[in-house]
């Protein structure tokens, strides 16, 4: 059975990953040519730093509100250039740009995280920024981790985004439920587990965790994997650690909390349904990120929670996966790229980077941000920020350099996670796929480095 899964997966995988493959190198043939050109063959324009600019927020569901107050500092500021904001949400980014890639379209500046980032760079779609910064304001005042983070996950060593904000994995919990119960907190998987189960009653519709099972499901289910295992590594050579043995029995007891200590509705949330159900029900427990605190706030108040770093494994390792680092990045085919960039420049500025983090309750990028008093004040922002600086936290560092990354861990797995999830697919099995497809991913992209 196992051998049988993984070669049909990978026969299966390597035809579509030859069709996509195909597609971006006709897309990059046709659209750059040999002048350095972009997307549709528009190799845009300096401009002359005046006049209207296109913004596509890549998470408009929940950040619309700060980036108009943004905005319209910037237009104070600047009132020769005007922003026209469009926002998009976060599950169809991905295709928005794809589609405007090949039709045209594509705004002046855009919200393109680490996750998407290789595949879109790939298309020979975005400006390398690694000058402009060199000469701006910006230059030493960002975070050199997440400057890192995005060169490398661009796949060329180029920078294609600026960084403006990491938003590391939290288990939230009720402490109110928890006291009630007498339960310590979550901050083992041992204590996790005993606190998912205890806090459930369905008969009361009462339950310790809520569980993603629609968009976003993967990375999350690989943190929560990782993190019990204490496996520090992405890759073992040219094979991936995803379908280790360790993985395949950690993703087994994860996957079986679905419906005996969860909703049974959490098989479809995506993150927005998964935290409104746990800010307005009876559930002990949710993981997700810092992008969802400020939502809790307002819903519970700070007093009935807790974001607490992922938890460690008994003899204290604390591993979780790597967190896209979200940024802005700008469009080759602008007509208005000096506008764009002061654009940029503004958003990664001290004043807008400590705005905009401060209502995500995310990591700031801008290093003078990071040391404003919200922070402190913002407790899961930061325990976040001094478990990734104190050295003690393991990070796997998920391929987003793949080009086909997002879609192997979208498009490809979330509806084999669901089975999983409903009892249609053995989580062995669904990492056995998994793994294949990643691993032919890697030895393609290793191919093209050549």
């Amino acid at each position: 059975m196992k051998n049988s899964i993984r070669r049909n997966s990978r026969g299966g995988y390597r035809a579509a990953t030859a069709v996509a493959l195909s597609a971006v190198l006709a897309l990059t043939a046709t659209a750059c040519g040999d002048d350095g050109s972009g997307a549709g063959g528009d190799k845009g324009d300096e401009g002359s730093g005046k006049g209207e600019i296109t913004f596509w927020d890549n998470n408009t569901a929940v950040r619309r509100d700060v980036w108009m107050e943004i905005i319209k500092d910037f237009e104070k500021k600047y009132p020769d250039i005007e922003v026209n904001y469009v926002g998009i949400p976060a599950e169809s980014v991905q295709s928005k740009y794809d589609t405007a890639i090949q039709g045209g379209g594509l705004p002046d500046v855009g919200g393109v995280g680490a996750a998407m980032l290789a595949g879109i760079a790939a298309q020979n779609a975005l400006e390398p920024l690694d000058s402009r910064l060199a000469e701006s304001p910006l230059d030493g005042k960002l975070n050199e981790g997440m400057l890192d983070s995005v060169k490398v996950a661009g796949g060329q060593d180029k920078l294609f985004t600026v960084p403006t904000s990491a938003s590391n994995g939290v288990l939230y919990y009720r402490t109110d439920l928890f006291k009630a119960a007498g339960l310590e907190a979550p901050t083992t998987w041992s204590k996790f587990y005993e606190a998912a189960a205890k806090l459930t009653d369905k008969g009361k519709n009462e339950f310790g965790y809520t569980i993603r099972g629609g968009a976003g499901s993967i990375a999350q289910a690989l943190d929560a994997m990782y993190g019990q295992t204490g496996i520090t590594e992405f890759w073992d050579g040219d094979k991936t650690t995803v379908d280790d043995p360790k993985n395949v029995a950690a993703l087994e007891k994860y996957a079986a909390l679905y419906k005996k200590a969860t909703p049974s509705a959490d098989v479809n949330n995506d993150f927005t349904k998964m935290v409104s159900q746990w800010d307005s029900g009876r559930i002990g427990m949710l993981s997700h990120n810092l992008g969802s605190y400020q939502d809790h706030v307002k819903a519970l108040g700070d007093d009935k929670f807790r974001g607490l770093p992922n938890p460690t494994t008994d003899d204290g390792t604390r591993v979780q996966v790597s967190n896209p680092v979200d940024g802005l990045a700008l469009f080759k085919s602008s007509k208005n790229k000096s506008a764009a960039w002061r654009f940029i420049e503004f958003a990664a500025s001290h004043e807008a980077n400590s705005k905009w983090n401060e209502s995500a309750g995310a990591i700031p990028s801008n290093t003078e941000a990071a040391g404003d008093a919200w922070i402190q004040k913002a407790e899961p922002t930061k325990l976040a920020a001094e478990a990734l600086n104190s050295g003690s936290t393991k990070i796997v560092q998920l391929p987003y350099y793949l080009p086909d990354w997002n879609t192997i861990s979208k498009t490809d797995n979330e509806p084999n996670f669901q089975k999983v999830l409903l009892g249609k697919m053995s989580a062995e099995d669904f990492l056995h796929t998994l793994a294949d497809q990643l691993d032919e991913a890697q030895a393609e992209w290793k191919q093209q480095q050549k």
